[in-house]
């Protein structure tokens, strides 16, 4: 457990623009340097011909629709999201390949992108942003969803709901570069351990109700399923909310 400092009151009066997972006691990623691929796929009772097997190959690979998903993780929060956005539409037939941003693939063989973020200080981690400051281009032509992760979205309350409406300056900005289908903002974590007593108030007076693990994975699996609909995947049976 760290010892609680000035920064904590500091970054708790930026409101919405501290991200939860800032203060939060999560594992740090050991394998975010890896990529992680994921598509449908498994073994055939009985071998195709050769020829046949290409065609077949083929036709998977032009129906079938690609998606990438980037992410930024300050300590895991928001790449647990993107992971489970990844296996919700994986599970509905999409091939995704899954990476942190900075080992970002070519994007010209996907037919759609999501990009999540943590944020901190009012803006998404340093890494995404200077991704879609130097992919702007790219990314205003292609198929792009949004998401972030901070406290704003679990504050409750009039005073609450209102502050969790507002986009920071700095994410609107990049936002608006990009022109995205969808943007949305998700709660992640905010541990109270380790925050100063003023922080504490301060996040009770702005509609902090709770502690601990803030996502609303019902919400996070209502905007995956606008991306599936929207690449044309197919509805799941299943209602699985929380990975």
């Amino acid at each position: 457990m760290r010892t609680a400092s000035a920064d904590d009151d500091r970054d708790l009066t930026n409101t919405i623009g501290s991200s939860p997972a800032h203060h939060s006691i999560e594992p740090m990623a050991l394998a975010d340097q890896a990529n992680k691929v994921i598509g449908p796929g498994g073994t055939g009772i009985m071998a195709l011909p050769p020829g046949l097997a290409e065609e077949k190959s083929e036709d998977m690979d032009n129906t079938t629709p690609q998606i990438a998903i980037l992410y930024a993780t300050d300590q895991g929060s928001t790449r647990d999201i993107a992971e489970f956005i990844a296996d919700d539409l994986t599970g509905r037939g999409a091939r995704v390949a899954l990476h942190d941003i900075e080992h970002a693939p070519d994007l010209s063989r996907f037919e759609a992108v999501v990009i999540g973020s943590a944020i901190h200080d009012m803006d998404l981690l340093p890494a995404a942003s200077a991704y879609i400051r130097a992919h702007s281009d790219e990314l205003s032509a292609a198929r792009v969803w949004l998401f972030s992760v901070g406290l704003g979205p679990a504050l409750r309350g009039p005073v609450g709901r209102r502050l969790g409406r507002i986009v920071p300056k700095k994410i609107a900005e990049l936002r608006d570069m990009i022109s995205p289908v969808e943007y949305q903002a998700f709660a992640g974590r905010y541990e109270r351990a380790g925050v100063g007593w003023k922080a504490r108030t301060i996040y009770r007076l702005m509609g902090g109700a709770r502690y601990g693990d803030l996502r609303d994975w019902v919400a996070i699996r209502t905007w995956s399923d606008h991306v599936a609909r929207a690449v044309g995947l197919p509805r799941t049976a299943t209602n699985t909310v929380h990975p």
